[in-house]
């Protein structure tokens, strides 16, 4: 399978983590900022959500044009209820989703996220999932803009989606990516 860089089609059909079964279409007429990770992640999933967060809170007013979103990579963990739970305590601005392993895996595979289960002695439940840390931005149409990888910085992000956020409506394909 072919990982990282623009998603072969940015297409997602999950339940977000108030119940209600969602896909890319939902969103018309806003962005759609999307991390893939998973709530027992230690480290590379709080620190690219913080960072989003802090991006998010830097747009002021122009972050109303976009829909962040958490999809899960660990459905058998990820139900809605923990979703919910984990990010209205922390990550607020995010709406989680998840779904059953196949809906999970044919997201990952249109995004082109790589993930896999390995050992982790120290979970609680023995295993972690590493997985691709790019965050991607698709425009109000559904259409993949760029994507971000995970060393890029704050400011970085936040000027690059004000630039994208100003332009004319239809005008903010970007195939030359963040990353």
């Amino acid at each position: 399978m072919t990982t990282g860089g623009p998603p072969l089609h940015p297409r997602y059909d999950l339940t977000d983590h108030h119940g209600r079964d969602v896909t890319e279409g939902e969103f018309q007429g806003r962005y759609q900022l999307i991390f893939f990770g998973f709530t027992h992640c230690r480290m590379v999933c709080p620190r690219a959500l913080s960072k989003l967060t802090e991006v998010l809170d830097d747009l002021g007013e122009l972050a109303d044009q976009i829909q962040p979103l958490y999809i899960s990579v660990d459905p058998a963990r990820d139900t809605p209820e923990v979703m919910r739970a984990f990010l209205e305590q922390t990550y607020p601005k995010f709406l989680g989703l998840t779904g059953s392993q196949a809906a999970s895996d044919a997201a990952q595979t249109d995004f082109r996220v790589f993930t896999g289960r390995g050992e982790d002695p120290d979970d609680p439940e023995g295993y972690a999932v590493p997985h691709t840390a790019l965050t991607y931005l698709l425009d109000p149409a559904a259409r993949y803009v760029t994507h971000f990888s995970d060393v890029v910085d704050a400011d970085r992000i936040s000027a690059r989606l004000k630039t994208l956020l100003m332009m004319p409506a239809g005008a903010a394909q970007d195939p030359s990516s963040g990353s």
